[in-house]
Order: structure tokens, then C-alpha cells, then sequence
């Protein structure tokens, strides 16, 4: 039988190279996003360009609704499910002082909500055959903050606690959790910042440049390699940047 992986945000980004990481492996590819029906299509195309089976659905993470019909239609379509990556996320610049409360909902619920969700539907199959990882998504600005990104800041930073706290709950399940923290990649995500401001941003990164998607999508199926005594941990990759 085939590992399956199920990603959210998987339409563009980092969400769409992990997916196509796993695919080139051969693993089945659950894919979901918000919005981007036809980005979302070309992905599970190009994944079953490479062999695999895909299954893709529209839907949004902050309905914990759709996240239990996300997993639910993966548990069917392929029986099991080994990884679970949360990374559907948004982002909020401004000042905390001029957010609206339905901004701050909105980031919360997507960003950190969404990985309570996704975590809480896959944790019964995945005790019960005593094997599973999940990966979550986060960001150095949940180590460190940032100015002006506080919300997102704060989501980031949860995700990391989350992380570091089911890891310890479900060790004896021998289920990994692990967290992933990212620096700038090169993702539409930076379409806020104009060319000479990210010219800037890679000045400040002593690598010198913004990570690419490939590599962060390669660095998460890594993290999904990596033996089963490897749990709790947050790993970066941010080009010496933090």
C-alpha cells in the first residue's frame, strides 16, 4: 500500500512543491485550498503526471467542518494517512493598533485554528495503527516576532507550542509532530513588498537571497523522512537569517 500525505495550502507556494515532492516519491497526495480551483487542478495534474493518485478539495481550513470532510473523503479515498502537513496560512502587515477584530479572527482561524482541526481529525487513525507525522508550518517571526506582523507573529508562535506539546502527548503513540520554520521564501505571499524591498530583505540574509519554494517543499519531506525518535523539534531554514 502506498503512504499517503495530506497537504492544505497546496494550490501555489510551499504547499504545492511538498506536494509535488511527495508525488515524485510515489506517495498518494491529498491537496486542498480556499479558493484557487483551477491552480489547485493543475497541481493534482502535474502529480499524476508522475504516477501518483491525487485527490484535491476545495474548501476552507477554518471550517472545521470541511477540515472533518477533508480527512474524512482522504480516509476513504486511500485508507490511511502517514503525514499531515498544515500549511494553509495567511498573512496580515499594519499595525496591530488598526486591525480589525474580523482581520484578527480571520488569521487566528486560518493560521493556527485550522492546524487544531486538521490535527484533531488525523490523531484517532493514526493511534490507532500506532504511526503518523504531522508537520506543521510555521515561521521564524513565531520565534523571534516581527514589526508590524504581530498577528501573524502570534499564530506562528502558537503553532510552535502546539507542536512541541502534542509531540510529547502522542510520543507514546509513536506519532512525530515536528514544526517547520521558515524565513523569506520566494512565495506570492511576498507580493506586498515591492521588488527593491525584497532587494533589501536578501541584502539582510547572510545567504543572500530568498529561499526558493522547491527547496522548502524538499526540506519538508526531509523532516517526513527522518526516523521516528525525531519528535518536537522545530526546525529552520532561513539562510542564517535569525
Amino acid at each position: 500500500m502506498k503512504p499517503t500525505v495530506v497537504i492544505t495550502g497546496a494550490s501555489r507556494g510551499i504547499g504545492k512543491e511538498t506536494a509535488l515532492r511527495f508525488a515524485k516519491e510515489h506517495w498518494n497526495v491529498v491537496i486542498n485550498s480556499s479558493k484557487s480551483i483551477e491552480a489547485l487542478n493543475a497541481v493534482r495534474d502535474e502529480i499524476l503526471s508522475y504516477g501518483g493518485d491525487c485527490l484535491a478539495l476545495t474548501g476552507d481550513v477554518q471550517d472545521s467542518g470541511f477540515v472533518h470532510e477533508l480527512m474524512a473523503k482522504s480516509l476513504e479515498r486511500f485508507s490511511n494517512i502517514d503525514v499531515l502537513v498544515n500549511n494553509a496560512g495567511i498573512s496580515y502587515v499594519g499595525l496591530l493598533a488598526d486591525m480589525s477584530v474580523e482581520e484578527w479572527n480571520r488569521i487566528l482561524n486560518t493560521n493556527l485554528s485550522s492546524v487544531f482541526y486538521g490535527c484533531r481529525e488525523v490523531i484517532p487513525s493514526m493511534v490507532s495503527k500506532k504511526s503518523g507525522k504531522i508537520i506543521n508550518v510555521s515561521s521564524v517571526w513565531g520565534e523571534v516576532g516581527a514589526s508590524c506582523e504581530a498577528a501573524y507573529s502570534a499564530t506562528k508562535g502558537g503553532i510552535i507550542s502546539l507542536t512541541k506539546a502534542l509531540a510529547k502527548e502522542l510520543a507514546p503513540s509513536n506519532i512525530q509532530v515536528n514544526a517547520v520554520s521558515f524565513g523569506a521564501i520566494d512565495t506570492s505571499m511576498n507580493g506586498c513588498f515591492s521588488k527593491e524591498e525584497l532587494e533589501e530583505l536578501a541584502n539582510e540574509i547572510p545567504s543572500g537571497r530568498l529561499g526558493s519554494s522547491e527547496e522548502a517543499g524538499d526540506f519538508i519531506y526531509q523532516i517526513a523522512m527522518m526516523n521516528d525518535y525525531v519528535t518536537g523539534q522545530v526546525f529552520r531554514m532561513d539562510g542564517a537569517w535569525i
